[in-house]
């Protein structure tokens, strides 16, 4: 078998995302019928430019979503107090079901306390300490957007969970942590790896599931696979090519996995269609009407 031959099943994030966000729609016009019309207010402070494509891409999906979209975008000299009043007034507004403040903030503003003033009814990141404390107590609850589309691609792609070995490679509270937290509540037995894990590669060789998730370009080599396997890549890395690599060899895992996740074109579109997943959840919760 040639290096560059691939076998493995592509998880196309893409088309994946685009069907979550149908099923969004087809719940935000029933809410809107009766009342409840899904609405996503968004804080974007500064002027860095990823933030801003991002807040511009959410936007768009939300509104496409038949949402009730408002963006606050505040100077990079925004205060801490002008900040948490951002913050309060959407926890305020009865209109507003989920509410994101886009991360990182500017220098010298307190990430931890923006995320902890968001009502815990309104967690669509799923970042609260409330929201984390329910998904380890595996009640219901806001789940992170990654994480939870990293669930939502291996069930409509027919991946099953229970009673599979899984490892996750990165300890973050955005995407590791939670992420083994949604393995565990589906039976799957989960190593959690980091940058001190011994033998890093002998582990991964154990995984029917591996994910990839520590921001260092192609670092799962095709020989780190169990055949098989179902591989998601959530990394995202430019290198000096300027090109989009995950954490995974694309071609070399390709050749032995059973699934994988693309870079770009993955995980990644389907962190959006989770945080409206997310806000449509909150709306039909509040309305007392079944959520999808």
């Amino acid at each position: 078998m040639g290096a560059t031959e691939v076998t493995a099943r592509i998880l196309d994030g893409k088309a994946t995302a685009k069907a979550v966000r149908a099923d969004v729609r087809a719940l935000a016009e029933r809410l809107t019928a009766a009342g409840h019309r899904p609405g996503l207010g968004v804080v974007l402070v500064g002027d860095d430019p990823a933030s801003q494509v991002y807040v511009r891409n959410k936007d768009r999906a939300a509104e496409e979503a038949g949402f009730r979209v408002e963006t606050r975008k505040l100077p990079a000299t925004t205060s801490q107090a002008e900040l948490l009043a951002e913050i309060e007034a959407f926890n305020a507004d009865a209109g507003i079901h989920g509410i994101l403040v886009q991360l990182p903030l500017p220098s010298g503003l307190d990430e931890r306390a923006a995320v902890r003033a968001i009502s815990p009814d309104k967690d669509a990141d799923g970042l609260h300490p409330e929201s984390v404390a329910r998904l380890v107590m595996g009640e219901s609850g806001f789940v992170p957007c990654t994480p939870a589309g990293c669930i939502e691609l291996l069930d409509r792609h027919g991946i099953e969970i229970e009673g599979r070995r899984a490892v996750v490679i990165g300890r973050s509270m955005l995407v590791g942590k939670p992420l083994a937290q949604l393995l565990l509540a589906r039976n799957a037995t989960v190593t959690m790896c980091h940058s001190r894990t011994t033998d890093l590669p002998a582990v991964c060789r154990e995984a029917d599931i591996l994910v990839a998730a520590v921001g260092r370009r192609e670092l799962v080599r095709g020989d780190w696979v169990k055949p098989g396997a179902a591989v998601l890549d959530v990394g995202i890395n430019r290198g000096e090519d300027k090109k989009l690599k995950g954490d995974v060899a694309f071609d070399e895992v390709a050749a032995v996995a059973g699934a994988l996740t693309p870079v770009p074109g993955g995980v990644g579109p389907m962190t959006i269609a989770m945080l409206l997943s997310n806000t449509a959840l909150a709306a039909s919760r509040l309305a007392g009407i079944e959520g999808h």
